[in-house]
């Protein structure tokens, strides 16, 4: 029997170790897997390489993970923003590296990982410092930049619904990159509001089918507990 249900956030983000990669759905705080940061943060896991639109808000979620000093690089695409202060004094201080990618690049190439494609071209950024030493083609009238696809060790995302296959249901604009993340990673989990018996999803509802999926927690915000999904 097919159950990707685990007891614990602990439980399954015990497999990520130093150094690893690590792709973090939300755009801004929406859709972001605050539960699961704040339990990688427990974990004390180092030397980290993130991937997220935007390098965090505030003092909490992706933020508050960056002020540990566990992140050693960040990719995105919108890391200064009003809020935005702890990446700024880590990036000044010279203790963060970022690597950025216009929000258009950084799906498509999240897109070219996921599908198995070797790169792709886009006009995104030619003719800039971003396309400094890459590849360029003129193709059809129109310049364009070579780039790479983004893929990670990990995906953490955050979807409204599951079921214990995988399959995942969002809420409105969370889900933003929450699916194309999941394809682009060896191993995505996937903390959800509420779990669902197999059938109750409507297949035409189902954004992340469950083979992209290899882990899913159920996340009670209110009282910050951790379900198992039956």
């Amino acid at each position: 029997m097919i159950n990707k249900a685990d007891k614990s956030i602990t439980d399954v983000l015990s497999q990520i170790k130093d150094g690893a990669t690590i792709m973090i759905g939300g755009f801004g705080t929406a859709g972001q897997p605050a539960e699961l940061i704040d339990a990688l943060i427990d974990l004390g896991i180092k030397d980290l390489v993130i991937i997220n639109n935007n390098a965090g808000n505030g003092d909490h979620g992706l933020a508050k993970l960056l002020k540990t000093n566990a992140v050693r690089k960040i990719i995105c695409s919108f890391p200064r923003q009003s809020d935005s202060w702890v990446f700024d004094e880590l990036y000044h201080a010279g203790k963060i590296e970022l690597e950025l990618v216009p929000q258009g690049n950084l799906a498509c190439r999240i897109q070219a990982a996921g599908m198995g494609l070797g790169a792709v071209y886009t006009p995104t950024g030619f003719g800039t410092l971003l396309a400094e030493g890459k590849d360029t083609r003129h193709i059809d009238g129109t310049n364009y930049v070579l780039e790479y696809p983004i893929k990670a060790d990990f995906a953490l995302i955050k979807a409204d619904s599951g079921d214990r296959w995988g399959n995942l249901v969002y809420r409105k604009s969370a889900r933003n990159f929450g699916p194309i993340m999941a394809m682009a990673a060896d191993v995505t989990i996937a903390q959800v509001s509420k779990t669902v018996a197999l059938g109750e999803l409507d297949p035409e509802h189902i954004i992340t089918p469950g083979i992209f999926v290899q882990h899913v927690v159920q996340v009670q915000p209110a009282h910050s507990n951790i379900a198992a999904i039956a």
